[in-house]
């Protein structure tokens, strides 16, 4: 390589621009994440309420843009405020995503203020990694018997959504109490003993409750749920011989994917021309 050359590669490699695999095709610096507009922050740290709320609104709509601004939200709550900014403070936090918020937000469930709580329960049942499910689900647990109605059905879906298997029991109990939102996560978590549970409700809970759990188990995958649980499943329902059991089971061999187990879906049909004759079916 003459001395030139050796200039022209050594100015490439200081510059920054040697071009990657192929020619035409510089390497491009890696983009990093908007920050958050200082203001938005000095908004947060006003100590006039409506500066703060706007501050709220700002980080709400970066959407996890606004993850810079979670240690002046965290602060705030910690340091306590008014009701309605409250809640707003803990929907953020919930919008934005961290996984230090649940330590912050837990305490809000048993707030006085039942709109407070429903705040807490949503942001808990957002979180993500195993330290913030840890946190949320022993507070969503204890939700389950809270005297609102909105906070109890919250938590019990909110259970389901963070794959919290160990509170299926707490969920069987509230289920029990007509917490009926409990059914869909008991289906999307329970283990073969706990399904078989929930199908056993068929008759003393309203069906229509009921399937909603067992909607969920029938479309999880094999690995959760093996095709001879889901056809039993099938074959429990197909036994009532009624006009629900007849549309529930319609109902999800419509929905059955091409790529399903076929065997699953052989019973499925079957139950369903099984029921056909039920009483006020319409198929």
């Amino acid at each position: 390589m003459g001395a030139a050359a050796v200039v022209v590669v050594c100015g490439a490699l200081v510059s920054g621009s040697v071009l990657a695999a192929g020619p035409g095709k510089a390497r491009k610096p890696a983009s990093a994440a908007p920050a958050l507009p200082a203001e938005v922050l000095a908004k947060l740290k006003s100590e006039d309420m409506t500066e703060v709320r706007a501050g709220l609104d700002d980080v709400r709509l970066a959407g996890k843009d606004g993850a810079s601004a979670v240690p002046q939200i965290t602060a705030l709550l910690r340091g306590g405020l008014p009701y309605p900014l409250a809640e707003a403070a803990i929907d953020t936090l919930g919008d934005v995503g961290s996984p230090d918020a649940p330590d912050v937000v837990a305490p809000y469930a048993r707030h006085r203020d039942p709109k407070v709580r429903r705040a807490a329960i949503r942001a808990l049942a957002k979180a993500t990694g195993g330290g913030a499910v840890a946190t949320s689900a022993p507070a969503l647990r204890g939700a389950l018997s809270d005297p609102d109605a909105q906070v109890r059905a919250l938590a019990a879906t909110g259970l389901g959504s963070l794959k919290a298997k160990v509170a299926v029991r707490d969920l069987f109990l509230a289920l029990d109490h007509h917490v009926y939102e409990a059914a869909v996560s008991i289906g999307q978590l329970c283990d073969p003993a706990d399904c078989d549970a929930l199908v056993g409700r068929l008759g003393k809970i309203p069906f229509d409750v009921v399937t909603t759990g067992i909607d969920q188990l029938l479309f999880r995958p094999a690995a959760e749920v093996t095709d001879d649980q889901k056809i039993a499943v099938v074959d429990r329902v197909r036994d009532l011989g009624t006009r629900d059991a007849n549309k529930f089971l319609k109902n999800v061999q419509g929905r059955w994917a091409k790529t399903g187990s076929v065997k699953v879906r052989r019973e499925i049909d079957a139950a369903v021309m099984a029921t056909m004759s039920s009483p006020g079916s319409d198929s």
